[in-house]
């Protein structure tokens, strides 16, 4: 069979100009919000461009994003006025409406050589003009250098140095320069709005009495109770307060009703029966979004048990409610796209996939807290997860470029305390980076110790002191500084972790039988991980405890194949006095040097 031959052009036109790309933030959450109400607005805003904008400043739409515009123009002085006036038009249609469906645009520009035929426009800079516009928040322009040489700061622009920034897809770092209309300073104004809280929200709703004594009555109620306060403990979680959920109680309200009244992705209610001095809860939790229970249980106890300060009965339906939740919104960020996933589902998604042992899903971990950040871009909490995701990276031992990795994770740190410089967060993974990757030991501390002070019921601040003191300082305190977290987040989807952190403590304490009992529950919880491995080696060993640390350090190098003194010291700062303990535990057991 003769297929018709496809002729190419061969015009290919080559050109260099000004361009500069536009879209709108959080395009994805307004669409699914209103996507009429978007559509209209966002025409509005592209007639503007084409009827008044452009022609004034001599620009042209040479490709049209979906959301976003890509714009040409012969200076960099037309490009930057066009740019303030798109800005300041976008700003005039918020004007009356409330935060939540204000049209904001971000912007990235770059003097760029491309390529151009009768259908598109071509080339590495057009590619690299776009990732220009994701380091921009709402209402802002980022420049490349080249760009900004054109301009002068003070008469075109005032124009702000944001140094190395880090482009998806772009190997090396590249400067990037912030751009505001000449005379405002600072070229971005401080935020007035509250952060965005990403994290799931849990309605409790009163469990109902199967029997009608009034005397029962008070014990859902009481159940409630429970619940909400150990679920409050997990700093994954958003629980409404029961002065909210009990308008519910004893309603055949559909669960849609609770969703929309409540702004909750999740509800769990129950019933149950009292006999004597026992009772029977029945228990079930029901993704609000969907309608649709994803967790049922059912337990029997004492009914004293309610009043104790740690009920057995509410712990266990907190835990496994919790536990339902957390597996449901992580099995989403990995079955649907990105794109059609809320953003507590992308949080919760990331954060726990991170801590997985799984390569595809550690590397998942990261592009789920990539897509969040270009959905918020101008919030700290996932830049700080995303810079403890590159800590992991070489604590792990997966970066075949730990220098470039550090790097990477204090920039993120850098850019979200520039966001919100009192975010507790923030500021405990950036000493935890530099406690861990740079040996910056005084820094480390008082990164740390400000993250407790602004938040003394942070957990991971004092998860991350235990580690700093296990490291550097009192071996006493790092035991102590991890009971505190543990205490802190009783539930935490991630306890394994913090158990890894008490482990180490306990083995540079000297504590090695606890160690061995802490590590080994860690395992037990995720068994594949390598530091705590490495912890339960390190107390085995000291403990004497050698035809153990032996079938340790054999699963260790299952784990870990190329394994050496070496590659481990180069997993962080090798100045820590803990790391050459656990060195010399390595030479001991033979683990060759390179």
């Amino acid at each position: 069979m003769n297929l018709p031959l496809i002729e190419f052009p061969d015009a290919m036109t080559r050109n260099t100009k000004v361009l500069l790309v536009m879209d709108v933030v959080e395009s994805v959450r307004m669409m699914e919000q209103d996507q009429d109400d978007f559509v209209r607005r966002w025409q509005q805003l592209v007639a503007q461009a084409g009827q008044q904008v452009l022609p004034l400043h001599g620009g042209r739409i040479v490709k049209s994003l979906g959301d976003g515009l890509m714009l040409a123009f012969a200076s960099a002085q037309s490009c930057v006025k066009a740019a303030f006036a798109l800005q300041h038009f976008s700003q005039q249609a918020n004007a009356g409406l409330r935060p939540e469906r204000q049209m904001h645009l971000r912007m990235g520009g770059h003097l760029a050589s491309f390529v151009t035929d009768q259908h598109d426009i071509y080339g590495t800079d057009v590619n690299l003009t776009a990732r220009f516009a994701t380091l921009a928040g709402p209402g802002e322009l980022v420049v490349s250098t080249d760009l900004r040489d054109c301009l002068t700061a003070g008469l075109d622009a005032d124009i702000e140095d944001l140094g190395e920034c880090h482009l998806k897809h772009v190997k090396e770092p590249v400067k990037a320069y912030r751009v505001g209309p000449a005379g405002h300073a600072p070229v971005v104004p401080p935020a007035d709005a509250a952060p965005p809280d990403f994290r799931p929200a849990v309605a409790v709703i009163p469990f109902e009495a199967r029997s009608h004594e009034p005397e029962h009555f008070v014990i859902g109620e009481l159940v409630a109770d429970g619940i909400i306060a150990q679920m409050s403990r997990s700093a994954d979680l958003r629980v409404i307060s029961r002065l909210s959920t009990t308008a519910f109680r004893g309603r055949a309200s559909p669960i849609a009703e609770v969703e929309s009244r409540l702004a909750a992705s999740f509800v769990l209610s129950g019933s149950y029966v009292v006999s004597g001095s026992k009772i029977l809860i029945l228990a079930e939790l029901a993704d609000a979004r969907k309608d649709q229970v994803i967790w049922a249980g059912r337990l029997s106890g004492d009914t004293m048990d309610l009043l104790q300060a740690q009920s057995e009965l509410i712990n266990n339906i907190a835990s496994s409610a919790s536990s339902a939740l957390i597996d449901a919104e992580v099995q989403q960020s990995l079955a649907q796209p990105l794109p059609r996933l809320d953003s507590g589902a992308l949080l919760l998604g990331g954060i726990t996939l991170m801590h997985r042992s799984s390569l595809r899903d550690f590397d998942r971990s990261r592009q789920v807290l990539e897509a969040l950040l270009e959905r918020h871009n101008r919030a700290a909490t996932p830049r700080a997860w995303l810079a403890k995701w590159y800590t992991m990276r070489v604590i792990r031992g997966m970066s075949d470029k730990p220098g470039k990795d550090t790097q990477l994770a204090l920039e993120q740190t850098r850019r979200a305390l520039d966001l919100a410089p009192d975010n507790a967060l923030s500021l405990a993974i950036e000493g935890y980076a530099r406690c861990q990757l740079s040996g910056e030991a005084e820094v480390a501390r008082e990164c740390i110790e400000r993250a407790i002070q602004l938040n003394p019921n942070e957990p991971l601040g004092w998860l991350y002191k235990s580690v700093w003191s296990s490291m550097w300082g009192s071996t006493v305190a790092a035991v102590t500084e991890a009971e505190r977290a543990a205490q802190l987040s009783p539930i935490d989807p991630l306890k394994y972790f913090f158990d890894v952190i008490l482990a180490s403590g306990q083995a540079i304490n000297g504590d090695y039988d606890k160690a061995i009992e802490v590590a080994q529950r860690s395992l037990r919880a995720n068994r594949h991980h390598q530091p705590t491995l490495r912890v339960l080696l390190h107390a085995q060993v000291e403990s004497e405890q050698l035809e153990e640390a032996r079938l340790t350090l054999d699963q260790l190098l299952r784990e870990a194949p190329n394994l050496t003194v070496s590659s481990y010291l180069a997993m962080g700062s090798s100045a820590s006095p803990a790391r050459k303990r656990l060195a010399m535990v390595l030479r001991k057991m033979g683990v060759p040097e390179t």
